[in-house]
């Protein structure tokens, strides 16, 4: 009788531990990212009764212990939101990375996070992505920005992570420009005719101040025209936008076969505010043609982008942070590290979402391929169900009930036995 006293306070304490970890769990149930634990039951050493008989057992039991409170790893749910940097990761394996105020390490599935402005001196302001609870999101930077200045030499338009021991936290600037990229050149296609008639092309270059300049090409026919096929004289000016400016005029002659393609060009290059720009007529019929054939629309295409601000920071399905600019242009300046491991079982757990490795789980590793995908303006919810909770709650209740019963019933027993 006393040992089934015992039984039963061992099943109190087992069960109230159950009751606490669902209650965690039900607590939980609207924490992003959280994941809940599940608790396993074992029982105690068993003690010899009786030896008389080598075929029937002759051992008790001596109650139940907690085995064990693993962490269920099940995928959540997700929901949209608002927020570009509200990430997820694509399927239930992978883990963000966090750094600490100490540089420790710790991992979640949480990616409700956001920008965080400070201060690294006077002049300049960076954003650190962080967690909600402000901690630092870790990954590879591209190291492409100087001084507020995007690098175009270095313009990322993918990124691959470093080893998983270089990882660092992900700190971009609050102010970025993209440099202006003046036009070095200018190609031009069309077909203008055969007839005496004037005739204008156009193209819009970009300075090295970042204007808007006009590049414009005049062709008038030669006298005395050649007699195989036909030649122009052109004259090339660059002006301002307004054309109050004329910045240069070049002279040049075109010559075409008789088909129409094109032979010749004396055309070289032209200032533009600064900046030499090729003016580039093509061959044969790869650019200006002149002939009696169809009419083309005569167009050029140039290189070159102007200046621009930094508009916003976003998240691509590779983890990879886009910086965009007002000029239209991007270019990758990090990327989200999603760290794996042989055994996520293993992660000591410090709160419902962060956890951190241990010897049973292993070192943090990067796969070769397929390392993980995110997803933007998109958050894991809890992977608690609220009504599987309540339930599990009902019936570790009754057990706990039930080891009570044990108690009382034992006692009783215990006084009846000592009243004989």
């Amino acid at each position: 009788m006393i040992q089934a006293i015992y039984a039963g306070v061992s099943g109190l304490q087992s069960f109230q531990t159950g009751i606490d970890v669902l209650s965690n769990n039900i607590a939980n149930v609207n924490t992003v990212g959280f994941k809940g634990s599940t608790t396993e039951f074992g029982d105690l050493f068993h003690k010899e009764v009786s030896s008389i008989s080598p075929i029937t057992s002759g051992q008790a039991g001596l109650g139940v212990k907690i085995a064990a409170t693993p962490l269920d790893l099940k995928l959540g749910s997700y929901f949209q939101t608002e927020s570009a940097t509200d990430l997820a990761i694509v399927g239930d394996d992978g883990w963000f990375g966090l750094t600490g105020p100490n540089n420790d390490e710790y991992f979640t599935r949480a990616g409700n996070f956001h920008f965080d402005p400070y201060n690294t001196s006077a002049t300049q302001t960076d954003l650190r992505l962080t967690s909600a609870e402000g901690f630092l999101v870790t990954g590879t930077l591209a190291n492409n920005t100087n001084n507020g200045t995007l690098d175009p030499v270095v313009e990322v338009l993918e990124l691959d992570l470093d080893n998983v021991e270089s990882q660092r936290p992900l700190i971009f600037p609050a102010d970025l420009s993209y440099p202006v990229e003046p036009t070095t050149q200018a190609d031009f296609f069309g077909n203008i005719g055969t007839e005496d008639i004037p005739q204008v092309v156009s193209a819009t270059v970009i300075s090295p101040q970042s204007e808007r300049n006009n590049l414009r090409l005049s062709f008038t026919q030669t006298v005395p025209q050649p007699s195989v096929g036909i030649s122009w004289d052109v004259v090339a000016t660059t002006q301002d936008n307004n054309g109050s400016v004329i910045y240069d005029t070049q002279n040049g002659i075109v010559t075409f076969n008789e088909s129409g393609a094109l032979v010749n060009s004396t055309l070289g290059a032209i200032d533009n505010d600064g900046a030499p720009v090729i003016m580039n007529l093509g061959q044969n019929f790869t650019g200006m043609i002149s002939n009696n054939g169809p009419s083309v629309v005569s167009s050029a295409t140039v290189d070159g982008a102007l200046g621009g601000d930094l508009m916003d920071y976003t998240v691509n399905r590779n983890g990879e942070v886009i910086s965009t600019f007002t000029n239209g242009r991007q270019s990758v300046v990090g990327k989200v590290a999603i760290y794996h491991f042989q055994n996520d079982q293993g992660l000591e757990a410090i709160s419902g979402t962060r956890f951190r490795a241990s010897d049973n789980s292993g070192e943090p590793i990067f796969y070769a391929q397929e390392n993980g995908q995110l997803l933007s303006n998109t958050l894991e919810t809890s992977n608690v169900t609220l009504e599987t909770a309540l339930t599990e709650l009902i019936i570790m209740q009754r057990s706990y009930d039930a080891a009570s019963k044990t108690i009382s019933t034992s006692d009783q027993m215990l006084q009846n036995a000592l009243r004989m």
